[in-house]
């Protein structure tokens, strides 16, 4: 007898799981650009005050954080195919919740670095799970406009992490959101597991084995592929947003720039980005060829970010900021793909390593941009990054199988 989950051919768009996927995306959200945005005013806050030393220990606790979400991608996912996707969507949430409560009591940076490899952990398993159950939950005419709300809904928690930072301090932001977390628990009555997770569990299919993805060549390229996706964003945000007021000094903008308005100025223009991207895939019938344009209008914003700032106002580097962040809206778009582009007992593990790779990139990119910026400056190091991560994205949306409209119903 299959479970009482609602039917995939009937299932709303605003029904429980998308309410709770796109609830929960956002409170995933504010917590993780929360340090970035905080990151200036936390770390003065423990004692350190020099600008190079804020610089290098604020890129040390984001790649201790991402660290974590690069461990918790693969726990997470894997838990995912192999115990279901609500208990992955309510146990991240969980552990986020409380380590970003404990951050708010942080003293030193040793206590800071291993309470945001926890929450990373933590924050790893939110967007892949939601993601996965509202794509097996809805019809495939209108999975795409389901992840598109999870999105649009999920990225406008980066907004308010700026207003609650700003109007009530670094320290309350932290335990406002874990305590939005916690809130959220309350909503898991009433929300259903997968269909079709619970069939293949029934039929007893071998589920989260994450080196099948590279047991297979033409699996693993199609996996390869799916991360190279989701890589450019991280160093749109990670490199471009985050280091702003240092791009802002470098570029000699006719005043200062904070990491908090320029990452809430991003994430306003991800929050129609992904909008566009999700409605506009519907409409074009087509992912990739949707995936594309944003690919190149990044690299545009890109062009414009490093070479037509120089001496440009405040407003004007906002404004370009709220560009960048809708050319790259395509992040849930790209978590969508990856869900689509394989069979249910491997689904979860995908859609939650995905984007958490992508994002653990910046451990990466971060060390390459500064092992760079000594001899190409930080526009070079940074133009350098950038080529590599967009045309990398290209290639993946350019040779992946188009998945709209793709029966989901199947296993690897």
């Amino acid at each position: 007898m299959r479970s009482p989950t609602p039917s995939s051919k009937t299932a709303s768009l605003l029904s429980a799981v998308v309410i709770v996927a796109s609830l929960g995306y956002f409170v995933d959200i504010y917590d993780l650009v929360l340090f970035s945005i905080i990151r200036v005013q936390s770390l003065n806050g423990i004692g350190i005050t020099d600008a190079n030393a804020v610089t290098e220990q604020g890129q040390y606790l984001l790649s201790m954080q991402m660290g974590g979400m690069l461990l918790g991608g693969i726990l997470w996912g894997v838990l995912g195919d192999k115990r279901g996707r609500l208990s992955v969507l309510f146990g991240s949430i969980l552990l986020y919740s409380l380590a970003n409560i404990a951050n708010g009591f942080v003293q030193t940076i040793d206590q800071y670095a291993w309470l945001r490899l926890i929450a990373g952990v933590g924050l790893a398993g939110e967007l892949g799970a939601g993601i996965t159950l509202v794509a097996e939950s809805l019809p495939k005419e209108k999975r795409g406009y389901g992840t598109m709300i999870v999105a649009s809904v999920g990225v406008s928690g980066a907004m308010v992490a700026y207003w609650i930072g700003a109007a009530f301090g670094w320290r309350n932001a932290y335990f406002i959101g874990g305590g939005l977390g916690l809130a959220l628990l309350a909503l898991r009555v009433g929300v259903f597991e997968s269909g079709m997770f619970e069939q293949a569990k029934r039929e007893g299919v071998e589920r989260g084995n994450f080196l099948a993805l590279f047991s297979n060549g033409e699996r693993f390229g199609r996996y390869l592929r799916c991360l190279f996706l989701g890589v450019p964003f991280w160093f749109l945000v990670g490199i471009l947003i985050t280091l702003a007021p240092e791009f802002g000094r470098e570029f000699g903008l006719t005043g200062p720039v904070t990491g908090g308005l320029s990452i809430f100025w991003c994430y306003f223009g991800l929050t129609l980005g992904d909008f566009t991207s999700g409605g506009l895939s519907q409409l074009l019938r087509s992912r990739n060829r949707t995936l594309l344009a944003f690919i190149v209008a990044s690299a545009v914003m890109v062009g414009v970010y490093l070479f037509g700032l120089r001496g440009a106002s405040p407003t004007l580097f906002y404004g370009v900021c709220f560009l960048i962040g809708f050319a790259g809206g395509f992040w849930a778009l790209f978590v969508t793909v990856a869900a689509e582009q394989f069979g249910t007992n491997l689904r979860s593990t995908v859609a939650t390593t995905a984007p958490n790779f992508a994002r653990g990139a910046i451990v990466l990119i971060n060390p390459a941009f500064l092992a760079l910026r000594p001899s190409l400056g930080m526009v070079g190091a940074a133009l350098v990054i950038g080529v590599v991560t967009l045309a990398l994205a290209f290639f993946g949306a350019a040779t992946l199988p188009e998945s709209y409209g793709k029966d989901l119903d199947y296993v690897e």
